[in-house]
């Protein structure tokens, strides 16, 4: 009975091992290759799968998904002869396992070393300025490249990306330099825009208040000159309607003379030829009234006494439009005193005319 059970035993462990070795559970984006006594057979797909015990084995273990393989920076030369650090990353895909198993020793090192015999060939032909600044036109060349020389290999690169580019220090230090001034002289031109702006904007705000000043003065003029003339014209009307004598007028008209050098800006002063005149038209005045007085003729010796004291011979004759070359203020004082003198002389004159007469007329009563 024993050697019985032994070999029961042992068949069924026997069996249970074949059953075993003859069923493959593939998972889901795996792929397994299966070598029959060395040689490729087929390849399993996800799910329950059957092979011959003993006879068949599997050989590679493939993972079907999208993958990303990272390669580590290599210096690549640039036309301008600049050495620039550059690390790519790679999407691909295995799409035929038997390919990726048997085409190629490791997929993976030939990836990356093609990777890196392209870039330098791209590289090459671009200065550091425009390897800055052209990667995806990198990308897409690199990407034609491998998917082209991977695709026997049962492998599709779907994506490669430059991560990144690292020039020298040196080439570092003066592109911020270069970055540095390019931003200054943004600045800069901004700032001197906007200092342009606000002159333009300063002249015309002083443009429109010139403008603005320079109207309201001439309405202040014409409004100013407006009522000087309505005060003229009034003063005017008032003269001539209340009739006044011209004796008036000359002793105003003298008055007013001094003022003409009140400014202090005047050094010219212009005296008129009527000052003469306006003398005359005074003392006449004042010898008018003297006479009016005394009916009697004077006395050819009072008469000689009275063209000897005359004031007209005390005023200077002054022709019109005389000019003296004084200081404006002298002048006005000269010509207030000569006035003043001519009028004072004008006075004693008619009083002494009247105190010589008063006399007379007392003899004639008592007689």
């Amino acid at each position: 009975m024993e050697p019985v059970v032994i070999l029961t035993l042992v068949a069924a462990i026997v069996v249970v091992f074949l059953v075993a070795s003859t069923v493959r559970i593939v998972p889901q984006a795996r792929r397994y290759n299966i070598e029959r006594f060395g040689r490729y057979r087929r390849t399993l797909q996800p799910g329950l799968n059957f092979v011959v015990p003993v006879a068949d084995r599997i050989n590679t273990k493939l993972d079907v998904r999208e993958q990303v393989y990272s390669s580590d920076p290599r210096p690549v030369i640039t036309e301008d002869n600049l050495v620039v650090n550059i690390d790519t990353v790679l999407y691909y895909q295995i799409t035929d396992p038997r390919a990726a198993a048997y085409e190629v020793a490791d997929y993976l090192h030939a990836i990356d070393q093609l990777t890196v015999t392209t870039l330098r060939n791209v590289i090459g032909s671009m200065d550091l300025e425009e390897t800055l600044t052209s990667r995806e036109e990198i990308n897409s060349r690199l990407r034609a490249v491998l998917d082209d020389a991977t695709g026997k290999w049962g492998i599709r690169v779907n994506r490669v990306e430059i991560k990144a580019i690292d020039p020298p220090h040196t080439i570092k230090e003066a592109m911020e330099k270069q970055m540095r001034a390019e931003r200054d002289k943004r600045a800069a031109i901004l700032h001197a825009e906007g200092e342009r702006q606000a002159k333009i904007l300063t002249a015309e705000g002083t443009k429109q208040k010139d403008i603005l000043e320079a109207q309201g003065t001439q309405q202040a003029m014409i409004l100013r000159a407006d009522g000087e003339a309505k005060a003229v014209e009034l003063v005017f009307q008032a003269v001539h309607r209340n009739n006044a004598d011209p004796k008036v007028l000359a002793y105003k008209y003298l008055e007013t003379l001094p003022h003409l050098a009140s400014s202090d800006n005047n050094t010219f002063w212009v005296i008129p030829g009527e000052l003469t005149e306006a003398v005359r038209t005074v003392t006449r005045a004042f010898g008018d009234q003297a006479t009016a007085g005394a009916p009697t003729p004077p006395q050819p010796a009072e008469a000689g006494t009275a063209d000897a004291a005359s004031p007209e011979s005390l005023v200077p004759e002054l022709g019109a439009g005389s000019t003296v070359s004084l200081d404006a203020a002298a002048a006005a004082d000269e010509a207030e005193k000569q006035a003043a003198a001519a009028v004072s002389d004008a006075k004693a004159e008619a009083e002494a005319a009247m105190s010589s007469q008063v006399p007379r007329r007392g003899q004639t009563s008592g007689d």
